[in-house]
């Protein structure tokens, strides 16, 4: 089952994308998933998200 993903637009300046789009180029990323994974780094090293466990993944046994 996938996971449900909300959508959201955001804007941001041009040169914070450009940023955001070699970095995402650097990890063969999209921009999107790019700004995901920072979010949920920010997120975990805030406290406010713990990392899952290898049982929680979307198709681990």
């Amino acid at each position: 089952m996938a996971r449900e993903r909300k959508q959201y637009l955001l804007r941001i300046p041009q040169e914070l994308y450009d940023l955001y789009e070699a970095w995402a180029a650097d990890e063969f990323r999209s921009v999107n998933a790019q700004i995901e994974a920072v979010l949920v780094d920010a997120a975990r090293r805030s406290g406010r998200r713990q990392r899952r466990r290898p049982t929680d993944r979307q198709g681990g046994s």
